[in-house]
């Protein structure tokens, strides 16, 4: 039996690029093997239960536009409603994974051991409609960036009750995400930074934080979870300055605290781009650190300049992702997840399966294309060419030198060298035959 919110509608299929069918897809071919792997284990598509279900069509300038039958979202009866549309739009969508926080699946309690109660009921009414379905919980995490408590910050506030308040709930959300049998766990520090520094010490919250994701990894490690703990870079919004800025930040703060070993990053287009960045960067950034560790899939309309979460549509974007993606060999127990959200006009349940369908065949398009360069090897063999001179025993033999020994051989060789072309509009060209 169904909740009748998806009236009409059956499990999306693939019907070939020729097909006018908009509830189908066009592109993503769980099925199809590229480079050895079905596009299913490539992609690894999860669902963000927080947008898809849990927003509620609001923005800065005006309240909610949806009205679901889950409105409001304050009892357990509504909450596994929303819990039973959600399974049902998986089904639709034959996601393989989905994401949550553990503000969108369980209303707030009047105490925190409430809250922890409602989370433990909700995740167990979850597992019970995973049975027999092909779906698994990509990764987990807390919200401690909406209530008001947070307002300073979690790991990093001024207040150690907050600090307290907050490993408490982290606690909670591993444990449930670990009983789900969750691949990964993520924090977002939505609220760890600052908004003035005339009443914020830097190097105090940067050593509670540090100390906050040891404390998770000590506890992963004592109670067997064996998914990946991911944190997740953006630079500002809602902090006027957050301490997870972009991908090399993090990574800088992961080493400074001995956590490189332990911890990795999940990414996100619309954060690389508010760091002023493309997602193709940041990913180079992690994938050559061996830090990638799964992206949130979205865009951002680029005259907004700001965090907008709409679902992907540039192909060419998607494809350099998942060329330097495949080229460090794949998203390992990470995934694709769909961080996007309906626009606030777009009412109807039906708009939220052809959102998904729509950026799961722009994320397999991306992907064929990737495999297809790297199949190629154009890119590769320009990146060869352009380096070749580092392969001469005398150049590697000067990284071992000093500049003194530098300087007399430069000037006893009366090197007089000449710049190279570095040929990005043919690249530019190349890629463009691909996409």
């Amino acid at each position: 039996m169904t909740t009748g919110f998806f009236e009409g509608l059956t499990p999306a299929t693939f019907e070939g690029a020729d097909s006018t069918n908009p509830m189908a897809f066009h592109h993503y071919n769980p099925d199809e093997m590229v480079m050895g792997k079905s596009m299913k284990e490539h992609l690894r598509f999860a669902v963000a239960y927080w947008h898809s279900f849990a927003w509620e069509g609001g923005d800065p300038f005006g309240g909610p536009t949806f009205e679901r039958p889950w409105h409001p979202q304050d009892d357990m009866g509504r909450a596994k409603m929303k819990a039973d549309v959600a399974f049902e739009m998986f089904d639709l969508l034959q996601a393989p994974f989905f994401c949550w926080h553990d503000a969108d699946i369980r209303p707030e309690g009047d105490t925190l051991a409430e809250s922890i109660a409602r989370l433990d009921e909700i995740t167990d009414y979850f597992m019970a409609k995973m049975e027999g379905r092909d779906i698994g919980l990509l990764w987990g995490t807390a919200n401690m960036f909406s209530h008001r408590r947070w307002m300073s910050g979690a790991s990093t506030n001024p207040d150690p009750d907050l600090f307290a308040y907050a490993a408490a709930t982290v606690k909670s959300c591993i444990d449930a995400t670990h009983k789900m049998g969750g691949q990964n766990y993520v924090l977002w520090g939505g609220r760890e930074g600052y908004e003035t520094l005339l009443n914020t010490d830097m190097g105090r919250e940067l050593d509670h934080m540090g100390r906050f994701l040891n404390m998770v990894v000590e506890y992963k490690h004592k109670i067997g979870f064996k998914g990946q703990i991911l944190v997740e870079p953006k630079p500002q919004e809602p902090s006027k300055h957050q301490y997870d800025y972009d991908a090399a930040t993090c990574i800088g703060f992961l080493r400074k605290y001995g956590l490189e070993g332990e911890v990795k990053l999940n990414l996100e287009q619309g954060h690389a781009i508010l760091a002023g960045h493309s997602f193709e960067h940041e990913i180079a950034v992690a994938t050559a650190d061996g830090m990638l560790g799964s992206i949130d899939m979205n865009r951002n309309d680029y005259q907004s300049g700001w965090d907008t979460d709409q679902f992907p549509n540039n192909v060419p974007e998607v494809a350099l992702c998942y060329y330097h993606i495949l080229k460090a060999g794949g998203l390992g127990q990470g995934g694709t997840n769909f961080d996007a959200k309906l626009r606030r006009q777009s009412l109807d349940p039906h708009d939220l399966i052809a959102a998904h369908i729509g950026g799961m065949d722009i994320c397999a398009r991306g992907l064929k294309a990737a495999a297809a360069m790297i199949t190629d090897g154009g890119l590769e063999n320009a990146l060869t060419k352009r380096y070749d001179g580092w392969d001469a025993p005398a150049a590697k033999a000067m990284l071992d030198s000093d500049l003194a020994s530098i300087s007399a051989d430069v000037l006893a060789r009366g090197l007089d060298p000449q710049p190279r072309s570095g040929r990005q509009e043919m690249l530019e060209n190349y890629v463009s035959r691909f996409v």
